[in-house]
């Protein structure tokens, strides 16, 4: 009796097989390898979110490590050497220009082989330095009293939108910025120059004035100033002249 109903019933089957259109049985096949590939592109998607996260907060945490190791190697350079350096000579060249008078000479790359320091941001992309020429020129001629005139101004943008003021005016001798994970405005290793899309103003600031800089947390580009993601850090005239002082480098 049981041998009869297997039979039976694996009879039945190859009926129904026979029966069924073949693209009914080929497009049930169909419909759950189209769910299995949903499932996987929702699985894949949810674990790559939080991996490119971890990646930028990596390389965000990367590149503020080196721009706080070259703000101590410049401190540590004016301490030697009784002032700050130049720029670099070019994208290629990490020694220090002869002289940086010139706003198109004070305005560059960080002297990264002078210096011993990264030339790279975590992205690839040089990073950015400017100086008040005054501060890197001939030894003596930075003065305590009174001061050594600074010409570098940092604003960001209050809630309105608005630039303002966060250092006093001309109140920096040095700034070193690295222009983020979008590179608008930076030069990579091979010396190629990212441009920066005209609605972000404060991105071209950083890239193309000597003397302003823009300083804010990342903003989307329906902000005011448009997209914004670098990183900008500077000198502190009254460290750097507490350093000197200690050094002997100052009375």
């Amino acid at each position: 009796m049981i041998r009869n109903f297997k039979h039976t019933w694996h009879r039945d089957i190859l009926i129904w097989r026979k029966v069924l259109p073949n693209s009914v049985q080929r497009g049930f096949s169909l419909v759950e390898m189209a769910v299995v590939m949903v499932i996987l592109a929702m699985l894949i998607g949810g674990l790559l979110s939080p991996l490119t996260a971890q990646i930028d907060q990596r390389n965000m945490n990367e590149t503020q490590k080196s721009l706080f190791e070259i703000k101590q190697a410049l401190i540590g350079f004016a301490v030697t050497t009784g002032r700050l350096p130049c720029p670099a000579i070019s994208a290629s060249n990490g020694d220090e220009k002869v002289t940086c008078v010139a706003l198109a000479d004070r305005h560059g790359y960080i002297p990264w082989a002078m210096l011993g320091v990264p030339k790279l941001d975590a992205w690839g992309r040089m990073f950015r330095y400017s100086v008040t020429p005054a501060y890197a020129g001939p030894v003596g001629t930075l003065v305590l009293s009174p001061p050594t005139a600074r010409d570098i101004t940092i604003q960001t943008r209050d809630a309105t939108g608005t630039l303002v003021n966060i250092t006093n005016p001309n109140n920096i001798p040095a700034i070193v910025l690295s222009h983020g994970k979008n590179g608008y405005g930076a030069t990579d290793d091979l010396g190629a120059v990212i441009a920066v899309p005209a609605p972000n103003v404060d991105e071209t600031t950083n890239a193309t004035n000597a003397t302003t800089f823009v300083d804010q947390v990342p903003k989307d580009p329906s902000s005011a100033g448009g997209e914004y993601d670098d990183i900008v850090t500077w000198i502190s005239p009254n460290i750097l002249f507490s350093s000197m002082v200690a050094a002997g480098r100052l009375p």
